[in-house]
């Protein structure tokens, strides 16, 4: 089955998104490794893609951790160096599917802040025909309730979907509803998957 249209996952997808490499960058691995370990700042980050404000969280964890307080709010001052660069294949394969005539979604897990943030450096993210942006929608991925809420608000379900995500879990709950699915791993992968499902060309696919 070709599919109807072609979701993307941002993060790890079309830009990369990797704190432990900015923060080893910056202060180093083994005082990453130590303030990580104390401080859960993947759990403050779901909160702010579940739609709480940014600049509050971000704040608030600083404050509850005086120790790190300059290294937490780097997660704030600093995020666009985290989210850092765009995945140049994967943009092009995203502009190809339109191109085509296809489709094409995000469903990301993004907070309502940092995605303002993030469509000022990054154009394309403002070329989804449909964004599905789990700060405005309240619920993050894997919750079975954010791929209802893509279908409920697309029109389309099951294997006229065709999904691509870095996060296996995630990937996993998509299939359980029988979506066409590709685990993320490199952008050459996804251009193969691409050209296999019947969307893209080898020569467009580049």
């Amino acid at each position: 089955m070709i599919p109807k249209a072609v979701v993307f996952d941002i993060g790890n997808v079309l830009i990369e998104w990797q704190p432990e490499r900015f923060y080893d960058a910056e202060i180093g691995e083994d005082k990453r490794r130590a303030m990580f370990a104390v401080v859960d700042l993947h759990a403050m980050n779901d909160r702010v893609d579940r739609g709480e404000n940014f600049t509050k969280m971000v704040e608030q964890c600083a404050k509850s951790y005086p120790d790190w307080t300059v290294e937490i709010m780097m997660w704030h001052d600093r995020w666009l160096d985290m989210a850092n660069p765009a995945i140049d294949h994967s943009v092009r394969l995203m502009a190809a599917l339109q191109d085509k005539g296809t489709p094409v979604f995000s469903l990301t897990n993004f907070g309502i802040e940092t995605y303002e943030i993030a469509e000022k450096k990054y154009p394309f993210l403002r070329a989804f025909d449909r964004d599905f942006i789990s700060g405005h929608m309240g619920v993050i991925k894997p919750d079975p309730r954010i791929y209802q809420m893509l279908e409920e608000g697309s029109g389309l379900s099951g294997g006229d979907l065709l999904f691509t995500d870095d996060r296996p879990e995630n990937i996993a709950a998509a299939a359980l509803r029988g979506w066409q699915t590709h685990h993320f791993t490199g952008a050459q992968g996804w251009a193969d998957k691409l050209v296999a499902s019947g969307l893209l060309t080898d020569g467009e696919a580049q």
